[in-house]
């Protein structure tokens, strides 16, 4: 028997498989990659976190997204409609149920009037609810989405619908879409970092920040503000400097090896996440470290060294986009305000809520704007959807406490900086706040306003996968134009 005939029996359809498809895999990313970015691309195809220029001059070089899990009610924080208090405790119009589908409402709830007080600031003269006084400060530097629309009702659907562009498992964050368009400056800290309060993670898991079919060093890095601001981050004992950089080395060495002969875009993600591992052993416990901040931002924001916190987190983010993180996703959770118990109450829970992000929110745009930054990064601030304008009731029971249901119709959402027009408004709701009645946008025209900010075509920013080109709005989305400056 001669030799090649005898190697090719040798090979298993396994390994025939996996060698077929990492070598298509090399080529496609490859074409790819110099269609996207040129002249960068062979730079790119041995670091995938390159930094890159986008398709033109965004006005945002980073984006801090402020993610209140389980849907903040507009009737109590930005969407004053008094003729809705005139109606407080009347039955429910059938009108507003025939056809709707409700996460709990059952039988016919009475309606639920403004369980806050509200007054206009600023030059743009803007409705803020008295829940809010420190964030009704700085309105001018605002511009409200007054009628975003979805069409999940449910927490986690809706939630990655935000962040992905679908309510399925399987594609990439927003922050995910960045990180590959523009990679980072700072190659001694990740390019999406995500830190989360509020004492759980948002009902759609750590899905919201994955990478879906992209490679996976865009997935978000999740970092905490008290104790190891990454899990395993030191070296174990007995294991110093010198010879964790040798067997990092080492283990490249293979790593090279293996994908000189396969070309399989992991392979560059587990080079690339070994020696970001180790650099940020020195880069990592320095930023997320607010005990060097002086007392003037500790009492700006609020901040308390040592507990995890939403204040703390905002604080870290303003480190994080300094140090050039490109996108810093904030998730607070506890914003469900069913009115099950007093802490899901609009008229308690709520309340504290707000009480909670409003100093640090504030802290952070002035922060970001003291320093020259706020004009370059993009500040984004909502939820998944919006509250009902009726009482909460389950099988024609009131609750104990006050409380809304989940609204897919309209809802309100807030961005500053990066290009975005000062005391801009766009979008109005019913006089109950229940429908659309003029500047309607979807959850992909917001992503595909952010997108633009950074100085992408949302219907350009592609990756091919399973046999055609994903993007983060799929086939949807424009620019708001109405508030881009």
């Amino acid at each position: 028997m001669d030799q090649p005939f005898s190697d090719l029996k040798n090979i298993s359809r396994r390994h025939f498989l996996y060698e077929s498809a990492a070598g298509l895999g090399g080529v496609a990313l490859s074409t790819l990659l110099g269609g996207c970015f040129g002249s960068k691309a062979k730079e790119l195809s041995m670091d995938p976190m390159f930094p890159r220029v986008p398709h033109f001059p965004g006005k945002a070089k980073s984006v801090i997204y402020l993610h209140m899990a389980g849907a903040p009610s507009q009737f109590e924080t930005f969407d004053f409609k008094p003729e809705l208090q005139k109606l407080h405790n009347q039955l429910c119009p059938q009108s507003l149920l025939e056809g709707k589908k409700f996460a709990f409402i059952r039988g016919t709830p009475k309606m639920l009037g403004p369980q806050a007080s509200f007054k206009q600031y600023g030059e743009s003269r803007a409705w803020v609810s008295e829940h809010l006084p420190h964030l009704s400060t700085v309105v001018d530097e605002l511009s409200f989405l007054h009628a975003v629309n979805t069409d999940q009702f449910n927490h986690a659907p809706a939630q990655l619908l935000v962040h992905t562009g679908t309510p399925r498992l399987g594609r990439p964050s927003i922050g995910s879409w960045v990180t590959y368009g523009l990679g980072t400056e700072n190659s001694n800290l990740p390019g999406f970092v995500v830190l989360t309060s509020g004492g759980k993670t948002p009902d759609a898991g750590k899905s919201v920040w994955g990478s879906g079919f992209l490679p996976s060093v865009y997935q978000g890095v999740q970092c905490r503000s008290v104790g190891e601001p990454v899990l395993y981050l030191n070296d174990p004992e007995g294991i110093d400097r010198a010879m964790k950089k040798k067997t990092i080395d080492a283990i490249n060495q293979v790593n090279q090896e293996h994908y000189k002969e396969f070309q399989d875009p992991e392979t560059l993600t587990r080079i690339n996440q070994y020696e970001l591992a180790y650099r940020m052993q020195m880069s990592v416990p320095e930023v997320m470290n607010i005990n060097t901040e002086p007392a003037s931002i500790h009492e700006l924001y609020g901040t308390k060294p040592g507990k995890a916190s939403f204040a703390n987190n905002c604080l870290l983010a303003r480190k994080l986009v300094e140090q050039g993180v490109r996108f810093v996703q904030l998730f607070d959770w506890g914003w469900d305000s069913h009115g099950t118990d007093e802490a899901l109450a609009i008229d308690y829970g709520l309340r504290n809520k707000c009480r909670e992000i409003d100093r640090p929110i504030t802290a952070l745009l002035l922060d970001l704007k003291q320093r020259g930054l706020l004009d370059e990064t993009l500040v984004v601030w909502g939820g998944e959807f919006g509250r009902t304008p009726m009482q909460e009731n389950r099988e024609n029971k009131t609750m104990p406490f006050l409380g809304r249901d989940h609204h897919v119709e309209a809802f309100t959402m807030w961005m500053a900086g990066g290009g975005i027009k000062k005391g801009g408004s766009w979008g109005e709701t019913d006089e109950i706040g229940y429908y659309p009645t003029k500047g309607k946008v979807s959850l992909h025209d917001v992503q595909a306003t952010i997108l633009n900010q950074l100085g992408f075509d949302h219907e350009k920013l592609v990756y091919q996968f399973q046999g055609r080109p994903f993007r983060l709005t799929d086939v949807e989305g424009k620019v708001i134009q109405e508030i881009v400056s």
